[in-house]
Formats: structure tokens, sequence, C-alpha cells
């Protein structure tokens, strides 16, 4: 019989080898994937290293370890991933959340009043995770999220009966085409797809197994950012904002696509990377 401190030693020598991971990170990894079997929290799995796990479940982990060093992402085996302190189901038809999206986040809340009905779109909704995040920090708002994908929305809908979320609505739409710009938003937010077509990145890492049309958009990356900045403000009040997120090397760009369709206040922002993420505008 393996016993659990064993067990997770193996499997991070094996992570860290496999996929280059610091010794700490492999680690965490083990833990997630055998509490995950089990059922139970890492402090048990520290606090109980001798315990040995039966076959059934030593079985079950080494299946999931095997998909983690073949290189899937472990927010898909595991079938969850924490985004601003919320817990969201994710599968392979939606983006993972990640860290630096909650920048977004941070800065639509601005612009989003505590206790008055504001309207809010999320374009490209995928996991919920922008959409549902502000509808639970801003219970007062009236959030749309759409996506193109009926699998990502989904998703959606399980993570919005998950955490008991009423105040947003899903639609199935390519962008913006499926709305009604008589009825308009007072914040838009998008994460949208912004990789070249082309970027070897693309064919690294996470990125391998996550859905291909959420992350590459033309030839320049750009392609869904120009059809965003070109058609939200039919959709925003007067003064309304539009956030969206980028690639690090694209804020200029993106700030010049909004002062050619006319907004005002154009600005980028840096994530906790010092890196250009979020740019914003107004609508005159």
């Amino acid at each position: 019989m393996t016993s659990f401190a064993r067990l997770l030693r193996d499997a991070r020598t094996q992570l860290s080898a496999v996929l280059s991971l610091e010794s700490n990170v492999a680690g965490l990894e083990a833990n997630m994937l055998l509490g995950h079997v089990l059922n139970q929290s890492r402090t048990y799995l520290l606090t109980n290293p001798e315990q040995a796990i039966d076959a059934v479940n030593l079985a079950v982990f080494e299946a999931l370890l095997q998909r983690r060093l073949n290189g899937e992402p472990i927010a898909y085996i595991l079938g969850r991933r924490e985004f601003y302190g919320l817990e969201f189901y994710v599968t392979s038809d939606v983006l993972i959340p990640r860290p630096e999206t909650e920048l977004l986040v941070e800065l639509a809340l601005e612009y989003i009043p505590l206790n008055q009905p504001t309207r809010v779109l999320d374009l490209g909704t995928g996991s919920g995770a922008i959409a549902l995040t502000l509808a639970t920090l801003r219970p007062q708002a009236l959030v749309t999220a759409i996506d193109s994908s009926l699998h990502a929305l989904a998703v959606a809908r399980h993570n919005a009966k998950a955490l008991d979320v009423h105040n947003v609505y899903f639609i199935e739409s390519d962008w913006l085409n499926s709305l009604d710009p008589a009825i308009p938003f007072d914040v838009i937010v998008s994460n949208p797809p912004y990789i070249a077509s082309n970027d070897p990145h693309l064919q690294q890492g996470d990125l391998r197994f996550e859905p291909r049309q959420a992350l590459q958009s033309g030839a320049d990356g750009l392609q869904a950012i120009r059809e965003i900045t070109q058609k939200a403000s039919t959709f925003l009040t007067r003064g309304g904002h539009l956030l969206f997120e980028h690639g690090y090397n694209q804020g200029a760009q993106c700030i010049a696509l909004l002062l050619a369709q006319g907004y005002t206040d154009a600005r980028c922002f840096r994530d906790f990377n010092g890196l250009d993420r979020v740019t914003s505008g107004n609508k005159s």
C-alpha cells in the first residue's frame, strides 16, 4: 500500500521533471489532485502522511496525474478555478479564468454603483466569471452576458445557479449582433480573443487545450477588439464606459482604436506584473 506522503512526493517529482514546474507549485498541484480524488482538504493530507490510499483511488489518482503530465490544465482536470474569491466550474468549452483578468473586474466595479440599478454587458462571457463576479458584488446591477457558444453558455448558467446569482441574463449572440441598441448599457466589459492566429504560444502550455475561438483573433490579434470598439458605442448610454482586456503589447493600438471611434478619456491600465492589460474609454 502506498502512503499519502510517498504518493505526493513521487507525483511532485514527476510534475517538476515533466512540466518544469517549481517544486512548490508541483507539490501544490499534487495535493490538489489527491484531495480531489479523496474529497479531502490539503490539511487532511498533510496531517495524515502515513495513511495508505486504496487501490481504486490510487488508479483514479494516477489517471488524473497522467492527464496533467500530458499538459492538460489542472483547472480542466479538477473542473474548477477560483476567480476573485469565487469558485467557478470550468470545462474545455471555456477559457480558464486568470488572475490578470481580475483587473478588468476591479476597474468595472468603479463604474457600477453599489446601490443603484446599472445596466452592464459582458461580451464573450465564457464561464461567466466576469459577469457573475460583477453581479455578485453589485446586486443592484442588471447584467447581460452573451456568448456565441451554446456550450460556454451552459457552463455560465451552471455557475450562476451554483453561486445563486439571479441578476444575470444569458443570451446567445455573435458579439453585439443579436442585441437591440434601443436598450443601451451603462458599462460594457469584455475579455475577447486577442492572440494572433499564427502566434506560437497557441501551441504551448494551457493554450493548447483551451477553445481556439476564444483565443485567436485574426492576423494581428485585434480583429475582435476592432469589432467591439466600432460597434459598442451604439449600445452605450451617453457617458457610458467600455473596458476590455488585451495583450501586453496591444495597449497603444487599443487606445488608438478607441480614439478613432470617438471615445474620450481612453486609457490603458497595467496588471500586477506591470504589463498593459486593460484599456477603457467613455462614450462622449
